[in-house]
């Protein structure tokens, strides 16, 4: 049996939305361990003189329990 946790991670970029996604699971791979899926609950952008400035996502990753 083995027994999962889910957890939320808000990560950005300034290159796109899929840059945000995998920096925020990179950086989740340094603490968390046996991550096995993860999923983009929200997208929003920021804003800045009528142009986009920062791209966000925020994740909900599934890992493991040892």
């Amino acid at each position: 049996m083995s027994v999962a946790r889910i957890t939320e991670i808000k990560s950005s970029s300034k290159k796109g939305f899929e840059d945000a996604i995998s920096d925020g699971i990179k950086r989740a791979n340094k603490t968390l361990k046996n991550i096995k899926s993860a999923w983009v609950a929200e997208q929003d952008v920021t804003v800045k003189d009528g142009a986009i400035e920062e791209y966000r996502v925020l994740l909900k990753v599934t890992f493991i329990l040892e």
